[in-house]
């Protein structure tokens, strides 16, 4: 018989093994996820909770303290494979076009519609891949009929001077890891981002008509990282890589798996009883894709 002292010290024990069991899956097998944006309607809706899957493209310890915009120093293990064009991914937010890093961390997720060295184009909402039109998803939805004219630039969208907007959108060719970039005064404005943000700082600077990194007149640049362009199905709703640029590899977190909660977001943990009774049994279990 056991004395309420061992008792104690069991239960202590047991309680330890499961959070240290939890994070371990958490931190490398499956992750949560809340939608809180309708930018991938109807494919997912607000109030859905996802399943990660973390394995598939290289598993990372936590990349911040829980419940904190706190970054933490993290490795990354080998990936199964790389994300693929139609995969819904999740990833960390990089940030808006001109800024270096994202004020906080958010978890963004949307489609993967080019992979690094692919060159995208958008004409008139339709998205071309390599010179090919691209697959259309089942739940792609418009909410705007009229494309805004070519040459009718967006202010806001990347990269910056393109003269572009998210109807008629490039081309563009996607960043990959040892690519070349030639660069001059006439196009830095388009790569002086990236190029900081490999650099996780502020290392591109401009004088006389010349392109200096850290101090150094360059003419080219090699990339560091493979980038991919991400976009909500929810088309003209989504804040996604035409405003805010290309994601790289080690902000990936993984592949939307499936929901394992739904529920309506009008209602808060005030409205409890509502909140349970909008329960939206149909999409529990629903695998995502």
């Amino acid at each position: 018989m056991k004395t309420p002292k061992q008792k104690s010290i069991d239960f202590i024990k047991n309680l330890l093994f499961a959070l240290i069991a939890a994070l371990l899956i958490k931190s490398f097998l499956i992750e949560t996820s809340r939608v809180p944006t309708g930018s991938m309607e109807t494919t997912i809706k607000v109030g859905d909770f996802l399943f990660v899957n973390k394995f598939i493209y290289g598993s990372s310890s936590p990349r911040n303290i829980p419940f904190t915009d706190v970054a933490l120093p993290f490795f990354t293990l080998p990936a199964l494979k790389k994300p693929e064009k139609g995969e819904i991914v999740v990833f960390e937010y990089p940030g808006n076009r001109d800024d270096l890093h994202s004020n906080s961390i958010l978890n963004y997720v949307k489609r993967c519609v080019a992979t690094s060295g692919d060159t995208i184009q958008i004409v008139n909402k339709v998205i071309y891949i390599n010179g090919k039109e691209a697959p259309i998803p089942t739940n792609v939805q418009y909410t705007n009929p009229y494309p805004r004219p070519a040459g009718v630039a967006d202010y806001g969208i990347f990269p910056k001077g393109s003269g572009w907007n998210k109807d008629n959108y490039g081309p563009y060719v996607v960043p990959k890891k040892g690519g070349v970039i030639g660069l001059h005064i006439g196009n830095i404005d388009w790569w002086q981002t990236i190029i900081d943000r490999e650099f996780n700082k502020h290392v591109v600077t401009k004088r006389d008509g010349k392109i200096f990194i850290e101090g150094k007149e360059v003419t080219s640049y090699t990339v560091q990282k493979d980038y991919y362009f991400m976009m909500g199905d929810n088309r003209d709703n989504s804040d996604d890589s035409r405003f805010w640029g290309v994601v790289p590899d080690d902000l990936i977190v993984g592949e939307a798996l499936m929901i394992y909660w739904s529920w309506n977001p009008k209602y808060t943990f005030a409205e409890i009883f509502k909140l349970v009774g909008s329960t939206r049994i149909n999409r529990i279990a629903k695998i995502v894709h």
